[in-house]
């Protein structure tokens, strides 16, 4: 099973367990507001931060994609198809499938497909801002990936064709960092399927 298939629980699904494990605990800052038998809480920017960092993850990924466009002289874009799976027992093939769709419809070539298998926890790390998001490696040590980078640098491909975001990195700044290196360095631009969303909080 691909790791998008896992089921993602909203801020409010959330919010509900939270509320049930103990009416007195609050985490998320705002000010109590009087006249219930339990305060309730007005709504902190912190959802409205997180919105905005992943539509600037999402702009900065859009202006690479403009630059190859404009770079590129009536001729499709080609694309790494790229997918992270989570036990080597686990093929990509359901992701080949969704990437060839999204290819086909918006008139891409695929020049390659590339994937990785997630390595044993005991080599991986926890980004601090997405422990709950799972464990995986950084995309610049993972083989396939190195794989895409080069490719890209040696100018085989304009872009890389990617599920979601999750697929690269869950932590903000390893993406945000990612984003660029593949604008500046490869001229390169990034394609996702599933665009960025707020991660919920934990």
């Amino acid at each position: 099973m691909s790791p998008h298939n896992a089921v993602k629980h909203g801020a409010d699904v959330l919010s509900l367990a939270a509320f049930d494990r103990g009416r007195e605990k609050h985490t998320g800052g705002g000010a109590p507001t009087a006249g219930r038998d339990y305060p309730s809480w007005f709504r902190t920017s912190a959802p409205v931060k997180r919105q905005s960092r992943a539509g600037q993850l999402r702009a900065l990924r859009q202006h690479f994609y403009r630059q190859a466009v404009g770079a590129q002289a009536d001729q499709p874009l080609r694309v790494l198809a790229y997918s992270l799976v989570p036990s080597p027992r686990v093929r990509p093939d359901e992701d080949w499938g969704t990437l060839q769709a999204e290819a086909d419809q918006l008139g891409y070539a695929i020049a390659a497909r590339l994937h990785d298998v997630a390595v044993p926890v005991t080599t991986t790390y926890f980004p601090a801002s997405s422990a709950s998001q799972g464990v995986y490696t950084p995309p610049w040590d993972r083989p396939g990936w190195r794989e895409v980078e080069r490719q890209l640098r040696e100018g085989l491909a304009d872009g890389v064709l990617v599920l979601d975001r999750h697929n690269i990195s869950s932590d903000d700044d390893e993406y945000h960092a990612v984003i660029k290196h593949l604008g500046e360095h490869c001229r390169a631009f990034l394609h996702l399927v599933i665009s960025e969303e707020p991660v919920a909080p934990t």
